[in-house]
């Protein structure tokens, strides 16, 4: 029999796949909360720091959006997920803030290789609610990227713990830990 490694991002998606395929509910969130977004009109079609209005059914800046705060949501998190992290920072910036404002926040900070401020957001995010699994994911997938693995690992459990298991923030969370350290 032929065993192989699959890369982090392929093994990620692929064992994502299989708890879709195989029909696994989601403990906290729906996929459409946690997983990475869909691509939508907003990366599709929208550029210079504009978002899709469904209302509108055109590209606007956010600051105009007639859109309520979950369509924003969806709207920062396809652009921060899409790599278009000043934009996803802009349509932010138009959020009442949130424990999820806050945990993509950090996602942003995080990304553009500001640590102390995502770590703090996604401190924040956790400190207004305990059970936001998606920002123990990230802070944990952080905390591996920088080596502690214990602290990732202490997110893990806290996921596992507040009915996150078999969801997307513990299986990211999960194989960033193994791609640090693949003893895992």
């Amino acid at each position: 029999m032929t065993h192989f490694k699959l890369g982090g991002s392929l093994r990620a998606a692929f064992l994502f796949a299989s708890l879709v395929a195989a029909g696994s509910a989601f403990a906290v969130g729906t996929d459409d909360e946690v997983a990475p977004p869909k691509p939508s009109e907003t990366t599709t079609v929208c550029e210079d720091g504009q978002i899709w209005d469904e209302a509108a059914k055109e590209c606007v800046a956010p600051e105009d959006a007639t859109d309520d705060q979950a369509a924003l949501y969806r709207d920062a998190r396809e652009l921060a997920w899409a790599g278009r992290l000043d934009d996803a920072r802009r349509v932010l910036d138009v959020m009442a803030v949130s424990d999820n404002v806050l945990t993509y926040r950090g996602f942003v900070a995080r990304k553009s290789g500001d640590w102390p401020l995502a770590k703090s957001f996604y401190q924040e995010a956790i400190d207004t609610n305990p059970n936001n699994i998606l920002a123990r994911s990230y802070y944990g997938q952080g905390l591996a990227e920088r080596g502690d693995l214990e602290g990732a690992q202490a997110q893990l459990t806290e996921i596992r713990t507040r009915g996150g298991r078999v969801s997307w923030p513990e299986l990211a969370l999960r194989l960033a830990i193994q791609e640090a350290n693949p003893a895992y």
